[in-house]
């Protein structure tokens, strides 16, 4: 699949081995590219859908003679062949999240010991959602189309994903089929019979190719092919196309009626009959043929009705009168067929999925219960034996002997782990013995259950990708013993230099209740951008991090700057990202000082120049708090005030009462004695700071008592 992480590869970061790891890149080859080499450039872009735009360049000697390029549009799709292609794959993963997360949730709103007796209607509807997602495609079985020529509609064939999702919903899921899986059996066979054509001969495959002959046909009755095609598909049911069939006889055309009165009446008659089979089912799509009954007496009293019909009808007189030998011979087969002759249904089917469904239709259509079932499988089975197993015959051979697991191996052999990570809703809301088997702890997979060891897979196969990992999450948190361990690692692997990925990543964690890694992805974050300067932006979530050490650091940083004179410019390229520490001591630490050091700042520069008394005070107001504030550094203590030498002298009057003065002849006297100490650092000012602000001080202080 594209846009594989870079760490995908690391085998030491997966959550659990999984091999896909190990794959080799994908070429995707250049088709139609006949250009001559050398070329001068090539340029990629993405085009519309899962498609690459490759631009390819000559170089200008070659494109003298010839074109000087070609653009060539390149399929990301899978190399190997597989149905669901990379994009189709991504659809399915993100339209799963959210049926899958809802029936999680419902469930656990629901005390496992009490769990409701509808519980099946929640799952039902979840399957609904999910085979909706599955389906590219409608049913090329036996589609009913205006052209009375045209028996199968040609469309992209279907998956065998979706069909083996449709035979655990049937068996599994759907309560209210389990009076009549024989007639959804027939459904699901008419959708899917087209599958087993590319291993063996079907029912499917015949009539596709009869087909293709159908339209250079001129007496279609007289083709042994039309009478084997007709009994092939009546045999597995598709009644509408052998109806269809019937009615392409040469005894309708208009110019045979006269002649051929017997012959149209025999045909007309099997028509009939056909299309009032009796069928053991709640109702028929649009297009199908037969009558439906619900009730079990109902249906054998309509059974009996219709098999004596066609007993009366092989029995009649007017077949001697019917003088078109194959046309005969071809509703008598038909008949038989109906009648449940053996050797006739084994002739006509091809596999032995097909005779089972011939079984159920016309000899034993009361069959229940999937031991009676599975019997009658193993019973096709020898009699249809085949050397090319697909891997939905294996699945439903486990359905039917109900043995979880085979399901389960089939499933995690033949597809995806998406298929089995969402098919053990099904798998457990329908057998018992599923759930004790999937929901129980196993010692040897470290006390996990398999549920949770195959949800776990599937999540590596999701954070192993960039455009799926954020949705492994919600498969992880449904994991009760590992899941919110390895959503951690899985969050630490993201790249949170990507300022996307870092917000997906705070979402996660805000809606799982992460407040640790979500801080410390915020500070990896924080310091990248600090590293590659941006650092406005790295004090904004160091600060979202409540990092104190590393804002504290960065202060540090700042102190090297701002302990200078009112004109130096190095300040004001620091103004603007002192602005942003704000002033909250508990996330900002000791940068509280910066935010009042740029208050003094501002308000000593506006007594440059003419400035009036009242603007003198508030500047000595900012440098009396700066002062008392004990987060200012001792070290800044003398350059701010020789940079208060103006406010110190002002000619005026004193704008420093008794107190205040005190208050800054203490600090010049702690200012003395911390020199001696070793660890002592000095300040950036001139050596003259000292002596003019203490002289300064000592001269104010008398102006100030006089005053007062």
């Amino acid at each position: 699949m594209p846009g594989v992480t870079s760490s995908s590869s690391d085998s030491a970061l997966s959550i659990v081995p999984h091999s896909s790891d190990s794959q080799s890149p994908r070429v995707y080859p250049l088709r139609h590219h006949g250009l001559t080499p050398p070329l001068a450039r090539v340029s990629i872009s993405w085009a519309r859908g899962n498609t690459l735009r490759v631009s390819l360049i000559q170089s200008e000697a070659v494109s003298k003679q010839q074109t000087g390029g070609e653009v060539v549009e390149v399929k990301l799709t899978n190399m190997e062949g597989g149905e669901v292609t990379d994009g189709q794959w991504r659809r399915i993963a993100y339209g799963s999240v959210t049926p899958f997360a809802l029936l999680q949730s419902r469930k656990n709103s629901m005390d496992s010991s009490h769990r409701s007796k509808d519980w099946w209607e929640h799952v039902m509807e979840y399957s609904r959602e999910i085979n909706s997602l599955l389906a590219n495609s409608k049913s090329s079985g036996n589609v009913v189309i205006e052209d009375p020529k045209a028996l199968l509609k040609k469309e992209e064939e279907p998956t065998s994903l979706k069909a083996a999702w449709e035979l655990m919903e049937i068996f599994y899921a759907d309560k209210q089929s389990e009076t009549c899986i024989p007639e959804r059996l027939l459904d699901w066979l008419a959708d899917y019979d087209c599958l087993f054509s590319g291993t063996q001969p079907t029912v499917h495959a015949k009539l596709v190719d009869f087909q293709k002959q159908l339209v250079t046909l001129q007496v279609i009755e007289n083709d042994p092919k039309y009478w084997e095609a007709m009994s092939s598909a009546l045999a597995v049911g598709w009644l509408d196309i052998v109806v269809k069939l019937l009615h392409l006889h040469g005894s309708y055309q208009f110019d045979q009626l006269g002649n051929r009165e017997t012959e149209n009446g025999l045909v007309e008659a099997v028509a009939v009959l056909i299309s009032q089979m009796p069928r053991m089912r709640p109702d028929l799509p649009s297009g199908k043929l037969g009558e439906c009954y619900q009730t079990k007496p109902e249906f054998m009293k309509a059974w009996e009705k219709w098999r004596s019909q066609i007993t009366k009808l092989d029995c009649s007189s007017f077949w001697l009168q019917c003088d078109h030998h194959q046309t005969r011979e071809g509703l008598k087969n038909m008949l038989q067929i109906m009648l449940g002759n053996t050797s006739i249904l084994s002739h006509v089917t091809y596999h032995w999925i097909e005779l089972y469904i011939s079984h159920f239709l016309y000899i034993r259509p009361f069959t229940v219960g999937l031991e009676n079932m599975c019997n009658l499988a193993q019973k096709c089975m020898h009699l249809k034996p085949i050397s090319n197993h697909h891997k939905l015959m294996g699945l439903i051979i486990g359905i039917l002997e109900e043995n979880i697991e085979v399901v389960l191996a089939e499933c995690s052999r033949s597809f995806d782990p998406w298929m089995i990570t969402h098919a053990i809703e099904l798998l457990t809301a329908g057998s018992t013995q599923a759930e004790i088997l999937l929901l129980e702890e196993q010692s040897k997979l470290g006390g996990i259950s398999i549920e949770e060891l195959q949800r776990l897979v599937y999540a590596q196969v999701l954070s192993s990708y960039a455009m799926t990992w954020n949705i492994a999450p919600i498969y992880l948190t449904s994991c009760m013993k590992q899941g919110m361990g390895l959503l951690e690692n899985l969050l630490y692997r993201q790249p949170v230099q990507n300022h996307q990925v870092l917000l997906k990543s705070i979402e996660i964690c805000r809606l799982n209740e992460l407040g640790i890694v979500s801080s410390n992805m915020m500070k990896i974050y924080g310091v990248h951008k600090w590293k590659h300067g941006q650092k406005g932006s790295a004090v904004f979530w160091l600060q979202q991090a409540q990092d104190e050490v590393r804002l504290n650091r960065i202060a540090k940083q700042l102190f090297d700057f701002v302990g200078k004179s009112v004109s130096d410019e190095s300040f004001k390229q620091w103004e603007g990202l002192i602005e942003l520490l704000g002033t909250e001591s508990s996330t900002a630490g000791s940068l509280k000082f910066l935010n009042i050091y740029r208050d003094f700042k501002r308000s000593l520069l506006q007594v440059h120049g003419e400035t009036t008394t009242d603007a003198a005070g508030k500047a000595v107001e900012s440098l009396v708090s700066l002062m008392k504030n004990p987060s200012t550094p001792q070290r800044f203590w003398l350059p701010v005030l020789y940079d208060s030498l103006k406010l110190l002298n002002w000619q005026e009057r004193p704008l420093l009462n008794v107190a205040q003065t005190h208050l800054l002849l203490n600090k010049l006297q702690e200012l003395s004695i911390a020199k001696l100490k070793p660890d002592f650092i000095n300040a950036d000012s001139p050596p003259e700071a000292l002596n003019s602000v203490r002289l300064a001080l000592a001269t104010n202080l008398g102006r100030a008592i006089l005053e007062e």
